[in-house]
């Protein structure tokens, strides 16, 4: 049986690793160190890791894999292949040389597009209507190895970063074990990607968190879908920071200015975009309190303050 080593860190890694402890013999599971989480900062496994004990894989946690000692050990492996999804960290060349067919990864974008860290957040953002999962071969540069498959799925109004994480995540685990028999059997000859469509998907900053009402609602709206679980897109309210979770587009029109609040009905506000339509808060997080639905902060906050204050000033 083929010997494979897994790398992957998230909850996206985990329906691929699962899938493919099925049919071959995984030898090690690598993923990132525990982290502190929450606000109480308690010391949590990654999702990889959990995954893995359930399957009695063993684990590898470096906190920096280059020149480790897990490196040593994974090296000494007698390793067939390695797979990689969302791992975290750039692998050193002997280890992607070491495994006798290679190394290739599970990544979620239709490449070349979205090379980077946060291709789900960007498809979403910049309001694609599809997306996919590519497998590739692994090499030193960002995601630019060649191509040995993909598939794409649409991207529904009903979809944000949440719902396509879980989509692709089972996508790609089917496309790599609907791949690896051929793959392994050397039937299968991998395309270079086109450097004239490479785009990038670097891990989003604090400041894109940050939404515009000065643009389009359906780009605002993209916006915080694209956010949404994580790391939520946010405005700022009455000078604090102010997150939105979660939101709708309104059918309503209004001639007042960007950021203005409109009051839709007794539950309901909308907030005015560049072009005079607006998104509708459906559940959202005012600073320092927990997030709730448009209706609690409205008997909460709204009904308290004036007409003329504006979301993003």
């Amino acid at each position: 049986m083929e010997k494979i080593i897994f790398m992957g860190t998230p909850d996206f890694a985990v329906p691929i690793l699962e899938k493919l402890a099925e049919q071959y013999e995984v030898i090690a599971a690598v993923t990132q160190p525990d982290r502190p989480l929450g606000r109480k900062r308690v010391l949590t496994a990654p999702p990889v890791k959990v995954a893995a004990q359930k399957l009695n894989i063993p684990v590898y946690q470096p906190e920096k894999l280059r020149d480790s000692d897990e490196l040593r050990e994974l090296l000494e492996l007698d390793a067939t292949l390695l797979v990689t999804a969302a791992y975290g960290q750039i692998l050193p060349n002997r280890l992607l040389t070491h495994p006798t067919k290679g190394a290739i990864n599970v990544h979620a974008s239709l490449l070349p597009e979205y090379r980077g860290g946060a291709p789900i957040h960007y498809a979403i953002m910049d309001g694609k209507k599809e997306t996919g999962v590519t497998i590739m071969y692994m090499v030193q540069k960002l995601d630019a190895g060649d191509m040995i498959a993909s598939r794409s799925i649409p991207i529904t109004d009903e979809d944000d970063t949440g719902t396509m994480f879980h989509k692709l995540s089972e996508l790609g685990a089917d496309l790599l074990m609907d791949t690896l028999p051929a793959f392994l059997a050397g039937e299968i000859k991998a395309v270079p990607q086109n450097p004239e469509n490479v785009t990038f998907a670097r891990n989003v900053t604090r400041e894109q968190e940050k939404l515009d009402f000065s643009k389009e609602a359906r780009v605002v709206w993209n916006h915080i879908r694209g956010l949404s679980p994580f790391p939520v897109a946010y405005t700022i309210f009455m000078e604090k920071p102010f997150k939105i979770w979660r939101a709708h587009l309104a059918e309503e029109r209004s001639d007042s200015a960007p950021g203005s609040f409109v009051m839709l009905n007794k539950s309901t506000f909308g907030i005015v975009c560049g072009d005079g339509h607006m998104v509708v808060p459906d559940i959202v997080q005012p600073y320092g309190k927990p997030k709730m639905d448009a209706n609690a902060f409205i008997q909460g906050t709204l009904r308290n303050i004036s007409n003329d204050v504006r979301f993003g000033d």
